[in-house]
C-alpha cells in the first residue's frame, strides 16, 4: 500500500454542465452532513456531459445547488462527501490508487485542492463525521480492513486503525466522532463491532444477538442511542431495534416484517435524549422494480406507515430535524433542486406538509401493527460511557 502526499492547489474554470435535470439524474448516494447544512452527490448532465459533483445547500429558506465540474466528467464509481464548510471531498479511482481532493466553487469555475492518494484494491468513504470538518475512509483487504483519516490531518491521509476481517457499512455512535461502528465479516459470520478512535482503534463487539447469527447495524442515532439492526437470529433476516448501553435485548417488531418488500432506514430524528422510543425513523421501502416508497416508524407507536414519496424523490435520502420535520430531496424536470418538508401530525398518525413543503399521501389506511405489543423501552437514567454488546435477543415477535 502506497500513500501519496497532496500536491499544490489547482483551479480549473468550467461552465455549468446542466441546463436542466434529466428525468433520472440521480446517483444512489446522496450524502448529507450531520448538521444538515449541505449535501452532495454525482448528478448526470445532458448528452455527453456525463457525471459531475453537485453541492446542495439545505439550511436556508430554499435549497439551491452548485455544480462542481472538473476538467472532464467523473467516473460513475467516484464518491463525494460534503463538509460543513461547504467544500466537497471527492474520491476518484486513478489506475491502481484512489486520489482524494477537495472541491469548492470559485465563481464560474471549480477549485480543487489535492489531499493525497492511497494505492489499494478498494477504498470507500465513510459517512460524514460528526464534527463536519474531517473525513474518514476504509481500505478493504482480504483479511483485514484499515481505517484512515483522509481529511483533517496534516501531511496527507493518516492510518488510524487495522481491524481483522472484512468491514463494510459505518455509523457514528457519538457526537464527538470517537466511536465508529462497522459490520465485520470474520470466520464466516458478520457482526457489528465498535472501533474506539480514542483508544488507538481498539475494537470491541457491538452486536452479539446469538453466537451464530449475522448481526448488522443499519442506522444509529447518537442522541437517543437508538440502533436499527438487521439480523437472522429470529430464523430469517429481520429488522429490529435496540438501545446503545441498554440491558434490554434487541426487539423485532412485526410491523417491520414486510414479506414483499425490503426496508432500509436512512434517517432518524435527533435530539430525543433519554427517549429512544420517541425517535422517528424514516425507511426506504423497495418492492421489486417499482418506485421506492417512504416508511415512517416510531418504536413507541409500534406501526409502520407507508407513503408515496414526493415526485422525483432521491429515494433513500433525507434527514429529520429535532423538531420532527422530515426533509426529502427531489429532482424533477421543473425543479432541479427541491426539498419536500414533511411532518407527522400531533397524534403521529398522518404525515402532513411542513413549512413550504409538499404533502405526501397516506396510503397505509390499514397500517400493520405488532401482534405482540409488549412494553415500551424505559428511560435511561445514566448514559453508558461505552457501548454494551446487545445480546440474548428473543426470536419471538416483540415490540
Amino acid at each position: 500500500m502506497t500513500v501519496c502526499a497532496p500536491h499544490s492547489a489547482q483551479s480549473a474554470a468550467q461552465t455549468t454542465l446542466r441546463s436542466g435535470p434529466p428525468v433520472d439524474a440521480r446517483r444512489p448516494a446522496f450524502t448529507v452532513t450531520v448538521d444538515g447544512s449541505y449535501a452532495a452527490w454525482l448528478a448526470l448532465g445532458h448528452g455527453t456531459d456525463g457525471w459531475f459533483p453537485e453541492r446542495w445547500t439545505l439550511d436556508g429558506p430554499e435549497p439551491y445547488a452548485v455544480s462542481l465540474p472538473g476538467t472532464q466528467p467523473e467516473e460513475p464509481d467516484s464518491e463525494v462527501l460534503p463538509l460543513s464548510d461547504g467544500r466537497v471531498l471527492i474520491r476518484r479511482r486513478v489506475a491502481e490508487r484512489y486520489a482524494l481532493s477537495l472541491l469548492y466553487p470559485t465563481g464560474p469555475g471549480t477549485g480543487e485542492l489535492p489531499l493525497g492518494a492511497i494505492e489499494c484494491p478498494r477504498l470507500s468513504l465513510l459517512p460524514p463525521a460528526p464534527d463536519g470538518s474531517s473525513a474518514f475512509a476504509l481500505v478493504h483487504g482480504e483479511r483485514q480492513t484499515t481505517l484512515w483519516r483522509v481529511y483533517g490531518c496534516v501531511g496527507g491521509p493518516e492510518l488510524l486503525a487495522t481491524v481483522p476481517g472484512r468491514c463494510e457499512g459505518g455509523a457514528w455512535l457519538d457526537r464527538s466522532g470517537r466511536l465508529l461502528a462497522l459490520d465485520r465479516e470474520l470466520e464466516g459470520l458478520t457482526k457489528a463491532v465498535v472501533v474506539d478512535l480514542g483508544r488507538g482503534g481498539e475494537t470491541s463487539p457491538l452486536l452479539q444477538i446469538t453466537e451464530k447469527s449475522n448481526d448488522r447495524l443499519l442506522l444509529a442515532e447518537p442522541d437517543s442511542g437508538l440502533l436499527v439492526v438487521r439480523s437472522d437470529a429470529p430464523g430469517i433476516d429481520r429488522v429490529g431495534w435496540g438501545v446503545l448501553g441498554s440491558a434490554r435485548p434487541v426487539r423485532f417488531p412485526e410491523c417491520l416484517l414486510l414479506p414483499d418488500a425490503t426496508l432500509t432506514p436512512f434517517a432518524a430524528q435527533p435530539g430525543q435524549g433519554l427517549a429512544p422510543e420517541a425517535s422517528s425513523v424514516a425507511f426506504r421501502i423497495d418492492r421489486g422494480p417499482v418506485s421506492s416508497w417512504l416508511g415512517v416508524w416510531r418504536p413507541a407507536k409500534k406501526q409502520l406507515q407507508q407513503f408515496q414519496g414526493p415526485a422525483g424523490w432521491l429515494a433513500g435520502a433525507g434527514l429529520w430535524t429535532a423538531e420532527g420535520e422530515l426533509k426529502l430531496p427531489f429532482v424533477t424536470p421543473g425543479v432541479p433542486c427541491g426539498l419536500a418538508r414533511l411532518r407527522l401530525s400531533e397524534d403521529g398518525d398522518v404525515l402532513v406538509a411542513g413549512a413550504e413543503g409538499r404533502t405526501a399521501t397516506d396510503t397505509d389506511a390499514g397500517a400493520e401493527t405488532d401482534a405482540d405489543p409488549g412494553e415500551a423501552e424505559g428511560e435511561r437514567t445514566v448514559p453508558a460511557p461505552r457501548p454494551v454488546p446487545l445480546q440474548q435477543a428473543p426470536c419471538a415477535r416483540t415490540s
